[in-house]
């Protein structure tokens, strides 16, 4: 862990700020990273380096800024959110030579706290997916095993970190794609809740489940990248305008006395059951909250008894967002046009087929069929209402606990190719998809190895909306009482 590119980006940021190393020097670490790995994870869609070296070297030539908390910090962005001057192609044929004329609100505030963009991560096809598979340019691999895939949709981001590429990156999470790459590639990413962080300038999926968070090594690295881009922004409307706490100031706590931690029967299904938890996933996450219970933490059983409604609901609400956002993209308004088109809607017909891949075609066929007439009531309305009961079981557990406590995934990373069937796919978001249709927030933290495949697990805590301080807290206080992560071999 001695390595530029492996220490946590609070550990760079303090080098920096003390002119132990420059800023050109931490970004030419992670760039030699990236050389040496980034043929066999294929993490990153595009790589900027010479401007995030022109960047460095202006901040050198201004010396340290303790205004600014992640001054010379190198970082990765999800391909989803929008770069002025810098390709943004959410993965799709559709926008590969879309080049936007402003920056993402998280951009324009990391970039003011001083943070080096040197990368744009790979992911599924605007967003669609669970492993990073649905990418239309290439698959990424888990830096843990080459042959397995690092989660989705934000698989590129998770990637990116786990093979020290940089110090932190951005990535979104609309059903679990922050806490899915985290939990299969070894970091912590969290999900913030619904409109605490600024949704202008990301390219969306679902408008109502989005939320952009960070992926880091660490909980404070979290925690330090959340303060910069959490906070209300007038440029969206869906954004919350309410006081953003100090989250590292939380982070100093000694145990977890005091806290209730809910456990929900539904998270932890018997692992002989079919749909069960793997063995190894379930003793490494009950080891984590045994060590919460040593560390002072109270447990209480919750019900969540809604949790196997969620993918069914999710997956008509996601969809009727989805093919409703990507109506836009037609060839003539937004994306590639299809060439020797002889009428519009062979222009559409074309542009469409030829842009889209066969996910987000299959999303947007879904979505379109229960908005249609005469199913909406049948198919969205109720989704709708089901979505307000799920969030009122949340609700109603949070009345007996501060938290709740479960896996993120049944199983750790699976291999390339293993989930051919779409609705296997679906069905690895089954603990991750009630906290979005909730607007909760929620993090994955590692905890440990399988015992059997030796791959990254992660716990999953979910919190009253708002609660990212008590969550961050509760977590840098388990992390730094377990045994530390080691790092991949590659």
């Amino acid at each position: 862990m001695s390595e530029l590119h492996y220490k946590t980006l609070s550990e760079t940021a303090a080098m920096l700020q003390a002119g132990e190393i420059t800023a050109e020097q931490a970004v030419q670490a992670c760039l030699d990273r990236i050389e040496a790995t980034e043929p066999s994870v294929k993490a990153l869609i595009s790589v900027q380096g010479e401007q995030a070296l022109a960047k460095a070297r202006e901040l050198d030539g201004q010396g340290p800024d303790p205004a600014k908390p992640l001054w010379g910090v190198p970082m990765v962005l999800k391909d989803l959110l929008t770069t002025k001057g810098v390709t943004t192609t959410c993965a799709s044929k559709f926008l590969e030579n879309f080049v936007p004329f402003y920056d993402a609100t998280v951009v324009e505030k990391l970039d003011a706290a001083g943070a080096i963009c040197i990368a744009k991560a790979n992911m599924d096809e605007f967003a669609m997916g669970s492993s990073t598979e649905n990418s239309a340019y290439f698959k990424t691999a888990n830096p843990w095993d080459l042959e397995r895939v690092p989660g989705g949709s934000s698989g590129g981001s998770g990637a990116t970190v786990a093979a020290g590429q940089c110090a932190a990156a951005l990535g979104t999470d609309t059903g679990g794609s922050i806490r899915l790459p985290a939990s299969f590639c070894g970091v912590t990413g969290l999900k913030p809740t619904y409109g605490r962080v600024s949704r202008y300038g990301m390219v969306a999926f679902g408008s109502s489940l989005d939320q952009i968070g960070p992926m880091a090594r660490s909980v404070e690295d979290c925690a330090r990248v959340l303060q910069v881009i959490a906070g209300h922004d007038p440029k969206d409307s869906t954004s919350v305008d309410c006081e953003v706490p100090d989250y590292l100031a939380g982070l100093d706590r000694k145990d977890l006395s005091g806290l209730t931690i809910g456990l929900p029967e539904q998270y932890w299904p018997d692992p002989d059951k079919e749909g069960g938890l793997s063995p190894e996933v379930e003793q490494a996450c009950r080891n984590a909250v045994a060590k919460m219970e040593e560390l002072g933490a109270k447990t209480v059983p919750v019900q969540l008894g809604l949790t196997d409604y969620a993918i069914a609901t999710y997956y008509i609400i996601a969809m009727a967002e989805a093919s409703s956002n990507l109506s836009r993209f037609d060839g003539i308004r937004y994306g590639k046009r299809a060439e020797n088109a002889e009428e519009l809607i062979d222009l559409y017909t074309k542009s469409r087929t030829q842009g889209f891949g066969d996910e987000v075609q299959r999303r947007i066929i879904i979505g379109s069929y229960v908005l249609s007439a005469g199913y909406y009531d049948a198919y969205y309305g109720k989704a709708a209402k089901v979505r307000r009961l799920i969030r009122r079981n949340f609700d109603k557990a949070f009345e007996s606990c501060d938290l709740i406590a479960g896996p993120v995934c049944p199983t750790t990373a699976f291999k390339s190719g293993e989930k051919a069937d779409p609705l296997q796919m679906y069905l690895i978001d089954i603990f991750t998809i009630s906290c979005n249709l909730a607007g909760l927030p929620g993090m994955s933290m590692p905890v440990g190895l399988g015992a059997d495949t030796n791959m990254p697990i992660g716990l999953q805590l979910l919190g009253p909306s708002f609660s990212e301080d008590l969550m961050l807290s509760a977590a840098n206080t388990l992390e730094k009482n377990l045994p530390p992560m080691p790092i991949p071999g590659l």
